[in-house]
C-alpha cells in the first residue's frame, strides 16, 4: 500500500488497496477473538472464572449483579470506542482492541462458567458460538454488498443501545428481571450495529484505520454473542 493513499478514505482507494484493507479489518477482527479465547482459557485455568461465579451467581448474588454485567458490556464498548477513534495512534487503537479482548473475557468469564457448570455445559456455549458465527458471515456479505446506504442504522442503534443501558439500571434499582425478548431485541441491535459497521468499513474508515474498525466489529460481535448464548441458555 503506497504512503499516498494511507489515511483516504477506503471508498475513494484503488480496489486493490480497498480490498487488503477490509482483510485487515477482519484479520483483526479474528485476532480480538482468538485472544479473547486465550484470555478466557486463562481465567478457568487460574480459577478466576469460578471465584466470579461464585461472587455473581453465589447464595450472595442475585439479578442486580447479573444486570451490571450486561451494563458493564455497554460500558466496555465506549472505552474500547474512544481509543479506536484515536486513528492517529496505533499503539492506542491495539490497546483497545486487545483490551477489549480482556475486558470481555473478565465479564463473560462467570457467565460461561456458570453456563458450563449449570446451564447446559459446552454443548450450549459451542451451539450458541455457531449461531452467532453464522449470523455474522451473513451480516457482513449484507453490509459490504448491498448498494443501499446503511447510514441510518447509526441512530436507531446508539438510541437503542441507550435504551437498553436504561433498562439494565431501571432493573437493578427497581428489581426486575430482562427476560427473553429483551436478549432478541439486544441480538436485533447488535445485527444492526454489525451491518452499519460493515459499511462504514469500506464508506468511512480511512485506509489504515484497520485497528479502529475491528475494534467496534469485535464488541458487536461480542455482544451479540452474549445475548445468543443468553437466549440459548434460557431454552435448557
Amino acid at each position: 500500500m503506497s504512503t499516498e493513499t494511507f489515511h483516504i478514505p477506503a471508498a475513494q482507494a484503488s480496489e486493490i488497496d480497498r480490498a487488503s484493507f477490509v482483510g485487515l479489518v477482519y484479520q483483526h477482527v479474528a485476532a480480538a477473538v482468538a485472544a479473547f479465547v486465550a484470555f478466557e482459557v486463562i481465567l478457568f485455568v487460574t480459577g478466576v472464572a469460578g471465584s466470579l461465579e461464585d461472587f455473581f451467581f453465589g447464595p450472595t448474588g442475585g439479578g442486580g449483579r447479573w444486570l451490571l454485567m450486561l451494563g458493564g458490556v455497554m460500558v466496555i464498548q465506549w472505552f474500547a470506542g474512544n481509543a479506536a477513534a484515536d486513528l492517529l495512534n496505533p499503539s492506542r487503537q491495539y490497546l483497545g482492541l486487545f483490551g477489549s479482548a480482556f475486558a470481555q473475557a473478565l465479564i463473560f468469564a462467570p457467565f460461561l462458567s456458570f453456563v458450563f457448570n449449570r446451564g447446559g455445559g459446552g454443548a450450549t456455549v459451542a451451539e450458541a458460538a455457531v449461531i452467532t458465527g453464522i449470523g455474522f458471515a451473513m451480516l457482513t456479505g449484507i453490509g459490504l454488498f448491498t448498494r443501499k446506504d446503511l447510514s441510518f442504522l447509526r441512530p436507531i442503534v446508539m438510541w437503542g443501545f441507550g435504551l437498553a443501558l436504561l433498562a439494565i439500571i431501571g432493573g437493578v434499582i427497581f428489581g426486575f428481571g430482562l427476560g427473553t425478548w429483551f436478549s432478541v431485541a439486544m441480538i436485533g441491535l447488535s445485527g444492526a450495529a454489525i451491518l452499519y459497521q460493515t459499511q462504514s468499513v469500506v464508506r468511512t474508515y480511512p485506509i489504515g484505520s484497520h485497528v479502529a474498525a475491528a475494534v467496534g466489529l469485535f464488541n458487536s460481535l461480542m455482544t451479540m454473542f452474549w445475548y445468543v448464548l443468553r437466549l440459548v441458555m434460557s431454552r435448557d
